[in-house]
């Protein structure tokens, strides 16, 4: 935007820049004074340089020079005055002008300035948009994670894979998928977010890591020493959070959760596509897709594990037998157990 009281200025600049309008690469609008200029600047956001004289009727440049700041925090000011203003430009500048160019202006200079100017926009911009990235991965990605993933470390890990003896636990809200067809997506999404803070508070505390969100699931895996305590721990403590749960936001709906756990060796890497340029670090395996299977067959509130988990702790656990289920690629029916206490 050119801000300026003489109306020659307007002829001159679609002169002088005429082939760079043409293009689409340069647009101006034009003021004839600093209140003229704040009112076109109402609701715009595609202005980034204000190129402004000092001297004009009604609102000069340095009081514009205060108001512009409040527009945008990215917008740049360049004076435009004569000679005889120096002490003027040099308040501009302390104000927060970007530069400015004299009278009778030298428009290759005032090109110049310009693209100099926009560069800087343009730069700003940029990191304005990696703060906000950078807070957004912070939403969605663990602090250490994030630490790593700024560490040397990281790029000769990316792709390391390796086999584990872990745990893994898919946590289910049950009949939520039907329920959320008759909400508006605002309310079932809120309402979700609430449920699933429940299982990732309970899951963390017993140093589980959240793996992924699956629709209306948590998947989750637990290493380290005694990884299958902690699991079913947490599997006990999130049923009883939900047990607790009395409000009935969904016309009656109680939430309930169906938990399938399984635990052994399975391999941890990175899955997805290179060139796509998205990886899932993740878990996969047997061990893996037969913990899901069990979530599947469990009953609203139950937590299933294999019976080589009921084997292994049946003296610290109380379980009760859900019976032989048929699970997908299994060529025999499983013998499941339902985790009490």
């Amino acid at each position: 935007m050119a801000v300026d009281d003489e109306p020659d200025l307007e002829v001159l600049i679609r002169q002088k820049f005429r082939r760079l309008i043409r293009q689409g690469k340069l647009e101006f609008e034009f003021a004839e004074n600093g209140e003229d200029a704040l009112e076109k600047l109402q609701g715009r956001n595609d202005i980034d340089i204000v190129l402004t004289d000092i001297n004009m009727p009604k609102m000069d440049g340095l009081t514009l020079l205060d108001h512009l700041a409040e527009i945008s925090p990215v917008m740049k000011t360049i004076i435009v005055s004569a000679y005889g203003d120096m002490e003027n430009i040099r308040v501009a500048m302390n104000r927060g002008a970007f530069d400015f160019i004299t009278k009778p202006i030298n428009f290759d200079d005032l090109q110049q300035t310009i693209e100099k100017t926009f560069n800087f926009v343009l730069q700003q911009k940029e990191t304005i948009r990696a703060i906000e990235e950078n807070d957004i991965l912070k939403m969605y990605v663990d602090q250490d994670v994030i630490r790593f993933m700024s560490s040397k470390e990281y790029e000769t890990s990316v792709l390391a894979n390796e086999t584990v003896n872990a745990t893994v636990a898919f946590f289910d809200i049950v009949g939520y998928t039907s329920i959320s067809e008759k909400y508006a997506p605002d309310t079932v999404i809120n309402i979700l977010n609430k449920y699933f803070d429940i299982m990732v508070q309970e899951i963390e505390k017993k140093e589980g890591q959240i793996d992924k969100f699956m629709g209306d699931c948590v998947m989750s895996v637990f290493r380290g020493d005694n990884h299958l305590d902690k699991a079913l721990e947490a599997a006990l403590e999130t049923r009883e959070k939900f047990h607790q749960i009395t409000e009935q936001e969904l016309d009656g709906y109680k939430p309930q959760i169906s938990i399938g756990i399984n635990s052994g060796e399975m391999i941890s890497g990175n899955i997805g596509s290179e060139s796509l340029r998205r990886l899932d670090y993740t878990v996969i395996g047997d061990i893996v897709n037969s913990a899901q299977r069990f979530q599947a067959a469990a009953d609203p509130g139950q937590i299933a594990v294999s019976k080589e988990i009921y084997q292994q702790k049946n003296n610290s656990f109380q379980f009760e037998e859900i019976g032989e289920v048929d699970l997908k690629n299994k060529s025999m029916p499983v013998r499941l157990y339902n985790l009490i206490s």
